[in-house]
């Protein structure tokens, strides 16, 4: 099979804060410049690198706001989070873990670093991803999946090289537990100094890496620094890491979704119609109720 190159590798953009909890480098769309597209159904990727946030007796975050059309993604590689939403999911998001929140028709939410955490401070590191639906599940039902880090699947490698997580999608024929509406595959490369991992997939898929924590080569050839992107051409199907120190790599990749998206902050649709719909529904309180 043809080796998937890299198509260029990002170093992290200017953070900016979302509410006061998130101090967030977007990758996409932003850094990337070419819109909800290029990495589709990655609509945008939001990457809190590893911050110290000192003890504090109210907690930061962000408080109520909208989704509707898409679905996000927290998965927390330190520190907490506490969240709520208006369908009446609530719980805490500890390292290690996953929240898979599917807004699809509308919800409120709101998320904040959990309270113990709050008070003892601490290094705080989280990556946010949307993932767009598809037109016919954008006015489902909102859902939710809380997924810890026990029930994910882990590929132990050859050699000592380490462990992959399967969040969604497979890897070595392990599949993971979040439920997915297109085909998407999210495994966390855990890999020890000087371990190799490969990954395969259809090369029409979107597919990038987040280094989150060392240093690591593509291809025996391009190197990656911590919290650096590595996004791939769409041409091959297969890659290979290796960690040059100890590392931790975000792999995504999934199938376009090729229909038109009109988007407005936190709701994702296909046409400015369906945004007008929105802005009225969530005015009238169609959303539900978060206090």
């Amino acid at each position: 099979m043809k080796t998937r190159k890299l198509e260029r590798v990002l170093t992290p953009p200017r953070p900016h804060m979302v509410g006061d909890g998130f101090r967030v480098h977007q990758y996409i769309p932003s850094a990337l410049g070419e819109g909800f597209e290029r990495m589709n159904p990655f609509i945008m990727m939001d990457y809190n690198s590893k911050f110290y946030f000192p003890p504090t007796d109210r907690p930061r975050g962000v408080d109520v706001h909208p989704h509707r059309g898409f679905e996000t993604v927290t998965i927390a590689y330190k520190g907490s989070v506490a969240h709520h939403d208006s369908a009446g999911n609530s719980g805490v998001i500890g390292e290690g873990d996953v929240q898979w929140m599917t807004a699809a028709s509308g919800i409120l939410h709101k998320e904040f670093h959990e309270e113990n955490f709050s008070k003892a401070g601490g290094d705080f590191q989280m990556v946010q991803l949307w993932i767009n639906l598809p037109a016919k599940e954008k006015m489902g039902a909102p859902k939710y999946q809380g997924i810890t880090n026990a029930q994910m699947k882990k590929v132990a490698l050859p050699d000592n090289a380490g462990t992959v997580e399967v969040i969604a999608g497979e890897y070595q024929g392990e599949k993971g537990p979040a439920f997915t509406f297109t085909p998407v595959h999210m495994l966390n490369a855990k890999l020890n100094k000087g371990g190799r991992a490969t990954f395969n997939f259809p090369e029409n898929y979107n597919t990038a890496i987040l280094v989150i924590e060392g240093n690591i080569k593509v291809n025996d050839s391009e190197e990656i620094k911590t919290d650096g992107l590595g996004v791939f051409e769409n041409e091959g199907e297969n890659f290979t890491i290796e960690a040059l120190d100890s590392a931790v790599v975000l792999v995504i990749s999934g199938e376009p979704i090729n229909e038109p998206i009109a988007a407005q902050g936190p709701l994702v649709m296909n046409t400015r119609a369906e945004l007008v719909q929105a802005i009225s529904d969530f005015n009238m309180g169609k959303f539900g109720y978060l206090e």
